[in-house]
């Protein structure tokens, strides 16, 4: 079975945005290539087993398994040597990254406290949007008697649009709660 928002974007989005920006080829229509999910635990430094829950939880939450990122170079003003885990990340892509978001758009960023929508306002100038989580509670596979400590997450959403005007309609058309 095909992801929900994956027919969403077939059905609906590729002809809406057809329509809104002239495409005359429906490969140039703008579409989510990968979105990458990443938990930064610079106090891991001095606890390494913060670590393993960053990695449970981040792997309940995408279904995927993360890898462990190391630090590149040592920098003795955070106690930081080189090659020591300092995080964990995951990429999504195909239907594990439609349904990631789909979960994320419907079900996790309603439950923030004090929602009133992402900003506009994130994007890196090539279509490409970035939002920054302060707890992971927000997602329902985290069960929360089972947390130490609540961690942040940074989510790209990476996509093929040239430009953020394109990459706001893609993202407004597959249901992105932007502010008013």
């Amino acid at each position: 079975m095909a992801a929900r928002l994956r027919e969403l974007y077939v059905k609906k989005v590729v002809p809406a945005l057809q329509k809104e920006h002239g495409y005359k080829n429906v490969m140039a229509v703008p579409k989510v290539e990968k979105v990458s999910i990443n938990i930064g635990m610079g106090e891991a430094t001095g606890n390494a087993k913060l670590m393993d829950g960053a990695v449970t939880e981040l792997g309940a939450i995408t279904g995927q398994k993360p890898v462990i990122t190391k630090a590149k170079k040592s920098i003795a003003a955070f106690k930081l040597r080189e090659g020591m885990a300092i995080g964990t990340m995951v990429t999504l892509r195909g239907d594990r990254m439609y349904e990631f978001l789909d979960r994320l758009l419907n079900v996790a960023l309603p439950r923030v406290r004090d929602f009133r929508g992402v900003s506009n306002k994130s994007f890196d100038g090539r279509g490409n949007y970035t939002l920054g989580i302060k707890d992971q509670l927000i997602f329902p596979e985290i069960d929360y008697s089972k947390v130490e400590k609540t961690k942040g997450m940074n989510i790209s959403i990476t996509t093929t649009a040239r430009t953020d005007a394109e990459g706001l309609s893609l993202l407004k058309a597959m249901g992105m709660p932007f502010r008013q």
